[in-house]
């Protein structure tokens, strides 16, 4: 057993530092960075190094689950009814037209070759059906960790999130569907019925299951007097309940998931929005890691070349599907320009769904032979491995492509983000009034009683700085009126040792402000000439911020 855990902490180390490492490296080629989690991935894989074997991948089958089911609740995140109210049309005929039409492009394509190799039509149409409902689902891990990378933001990004969102539930109903008309068809038993009520279970106790969570969850953070660190681990531990009954019920997690998800950011979306940021943070290790294992279990070795066609027409089918399914749709519910060109180049991506979906077909269709030692299981399971490695690899790049020619890159701008881009000449008041050394009480008193400043710089006769002057340390002096006639403003100033600079990072003054414990600070020209030439005040930097953020927020909402 400890070796066992020690295998497996090395794994994490690997993967984890191996993962950032290759993400590092891309990102100097501006190449998304989910690219090098799933390389490093197959140098450690089965198809390189063989340092992660399919044993560790099939002991890690928890952890995934973990990592997909923080994937769909950050989603669900993302899904306002509002926006649903206003694109629902659209969003319903991106989502048919793309799904439908990856379902059908690669279906007849797979159907014509399968014949041409057993000359058996059922085996033929079993084969294009289930390869065909698995060639509509969408991956929404890399996809959203590509809009997250690049802080996408803008009705592309709102279609994109929207539709991957939603075809998780789409692909499983035509994959439901489609593995019972193909048990029909080579001679199973029929039990198409059965599996329409295990889909409507799957889907609604899926939804079901998030939405309780999600209202517990609200519950909690609502009348929970509780810091940061307590609300991150009750909700990791909603989450965690929510996948481990998802599982075990055999519900969909990332549908559990993303309904909690949705339910908590509608019923507190300025509550809640604390909690996704942090989970957000909370992940990063995460997703990292669970790429890595995407691409680990990746084996695409001794394949036959009539195997290497599906895939082809697979890739080609789905892709066209995807661009053509989604522009139709778009065009037809007049959505934005940029959502009927892009859309479809971003829905390349396919991760776990439909390896699972193909995991599932290979237990069903693995009695029927499509040569002598290749089931059409195996031939599904082999198939979408391959094709998942290809299309992870081209999907990212894509996603990028997509919000880049929509202008939609660095667009989920935050208030972090207009601090870092700011010094302090930008927001500082430089309409100050100094105090002069000699200046008496009696006076000073005046100037706070007739300007709303917190803080006045204390100044020599040569008007370089030499402290401030705040009314928290003139408490001492107040109920003594009878020595604010000869007291000066020298007797009583806070000396300041190291003087902030116009020219300093903003971030860098708010930091040196938290430290003092101040509101306001003193600014003056240079280290050299310490001569003041204006007032910071987080007060109205909190307001300009809240303004820079509309202006700047203003085209992408």
């Amino acid at each position: 057993m400890e070796n066992f855990n020690f295998s497996i902490l090395l794994l994490f180390g690997i993967g984890i530092f191996g993962g950032i490492s290759g993400a590092w490296l891309f990102q100097r080629f501006n190449i998304p960075q989910v690219i090098g989690y799933i390389i490093i991935g197959l140098l450690i894989g089965e198809t390189g190094l063989q340092v992660v074997k399919q044993s560790d991948i099939l002991n890690l089958q928890s952890f995934n689950w973990f990592a997909l089911g923080i994937i769909g609740f950050l989603v669900g995140g993302e899904l306002k009814l509002e926006i649903f109210r206003k694109y629902a049309k659209q969003f319903t005929a991106i989502l048919l037209g793309e799904g439908l039409g990856a379902f059908f492009l690669v279906g007849f394509p797979v159907f014509f070759i399968i014949f041409h190799i057993t000359n058996s039509v059922s085996t033929a149409l079993a084969a294009g059906i289930v390869l065909g409902a698995i060639a509509s689902a969408t991956d929404p891990a890399s996809t959203i960790n590509v809009l997250w990378e690049y802080r996408a933001k803008g009705v592309l990004t709102t279609a994109l999130i929207a539709t991957i969102a939603l075809d998780d539930a789409l692909a499983m109903a035509l994959y439901g569907l489609g593995t019972s008309i193909a048990q029909i068809l080579i001679g199973g038993p029929s039990q198409i019925f059965k599996e329409i009520l295990n889909i409507i279970k799957e889907l609604f106790g899926s939804i079901l299951a998030g939405v309780l969570a999600g209202l517990l969850t609200n519950f909690i953070i609502k009348h929970l007097d509780a810091n940061k660190e307590k609300i991150l681990t009750i909700a990791i531990g909603i989450l965690l309940l929510v996948i481990g009954f998802s599982d075990a019920a055999g519900l969909d997690v990332i549908l559990a998931t993303m309904s909690m998800g949705v339910t908590l950011i509608n019923l507190s979306p300025k509550r809640s929005e604390e909690l996704f940021s942090l989970i957000k943070n909370f992940s990063v290790p995460i997703y990292v890691m669970f790429f890595v294992l995407v691409g680990a279990r990746l084996n695409i070795s001794n394949m036959p070349l009539w195997l290497w066609a599906i895939i082809i027409v697979y890739v080609i089918g789905r892709s066209l599907g995807k661009i053509f399914g989604s522009y139709a749709g778009a065009k037809w519910a007049k959505a934005d320009k940029n959502v009927q060109k892009y859309t479809g180049i971003g829905l390349f991506a396919q991760g776990g769904v439909a390896i699972g979906l193909s995991i599932m077909a290979s237990h069903h269709l693995s009695g029927i032979k499509i040569t002598e030692t290749i089931s059409l299981g195996d031939m599904i399971i082999f198939g979408v491995t391959a094709t998942t490695l290809i299309v992870q690899i081209i999907g990212p790049p894509l996603v990028k492509l997509a919000i880049q020619r929509a202008g939609e890159i660095n667009r989920n701008i935050t208030k972090d983000d207009i601090i870092d881009s700011l010094k302090v000449n930008d927001v500082m008041e430089k309409n100050l009034i100094l105090v002069k050394a000699e200046e008496t009480i009696s006076k000073i008193l005046q100037l706070f009683s007739s300007y709303d400043f917190l803080s006045y710089p204390v100044v020599n006769d040569k008007n370089m700085l030499l402290g401030t002057i705040t009314l928290d340390n003139l408490k001492e002096v107040l109920t003594d009126q009878e020595c604010w006639d000869w007291l000066v403003a020298e007797d009583v100033l806070i000396p300041l040792e190291n003087n902030t600079i116009k020219d300093t990072p903003l971030k860098d003054a708010f930091i040196i402000m938290r430290t003092l414990g101040v509101e306001q600070i003193p600014i003056v020209e240079s280290i050299t000439n310490p001569q003041p030439v204006g007032i910071l005040d987080t007060r109205k930097i909190n307001k300009f911020l809240e303004q820079e953020l509309i202006i700047r927020t203003k085209d992408a909402a």
